[in-house]
């Protein structure tokens, strides 16, 4: 499999799900900007959205947006317990996050990166960034994980959670979410993850 990614982008979530799988990959970078990989192909021409990430398979499928390719990592490595079994009520809850943290997280952001959205905007978005996270922030005062143990809704909140201090909002006051912050960063696969981004240097 081969994941196309931008560091420190969404595509993280499932780049960390793959080094938590302990799946093989490889990895190809994209320049967001010009929508070229490291290798000077047309990115349009692999995922016809623009968007990170893309994961191709061994057949030559690919696979776009996150939540969709995460569930099917964690389905190739029932063993790990990234999510829970297809089909089970618990399966829905993971998706019910995912979906939440897509869309009402996520897609907040947006303005925050647009370098032409008016200010007042950004301020009005930011606070509706941190009322957002209000609910994961009241898990999390509950649990280690969203769901008690780690799943790939760990990952792609982590990932975002890593925007807050691009964009001016700051969590460092926020004892839940800076130690949820510490202990996802400290795991081995998430090291291997960033590590493979440039996102922090070699251990």
């Amino acid at each position: 499999m081969k994941l196309y990614y931008s560091p420190g982008a969404c595509s993280l979530s499932p780049h960390i799900v793959l080094a938590e799988a302990g799946l093989a990959y490889s990895l190809e970078k994209v320049d967001l900007k010009v929508k070229k990989t490291e290798t000077g192909a047309d990115y349009f021409a692999i995922n016809p959205t623009g968007y990170v990430p893309a994961l191709v398979l061994d057949n030559g499928e690919m696979l776009s947006e996150g939540p969709a390719i995460v569930q099917y990592l964690a389905d190739l490595a029932p063993a790990k317990k990234l999510a829970p079994p297809a089909g089970s009520f618990e399966r829905v809850r993971l998706q019910e996050l995912l979906n939440y943290i897509s869309t009402e997280l996520h897609k907040s952001f947006s303005p925050l990166f647009n370098p032409a959205a008016p200010e007042d905007w950004k301020t009005f978005m930011r606070g509706q960034v941190v009322r957002r996270l209000e609910p994961m922030e009241k898990r999390l005062a509950a649990s280690d994980y969203l769901m008690g143990d780690f799943c790939v809704a760990d990952a792609y909140l982590f990932t975002i959670l890593g925007w807050c201090r691009l964009v001016g909002i700051d969590l460092k006051e926020n004892a839940v979410l800076s130690a949820y912050i510490a202990r996802v960063k400290a795991r081995p696969g998430v090291q291997q993850a960033m590590t493979e981004e440039g996102l922090i240097k070699p251990a």
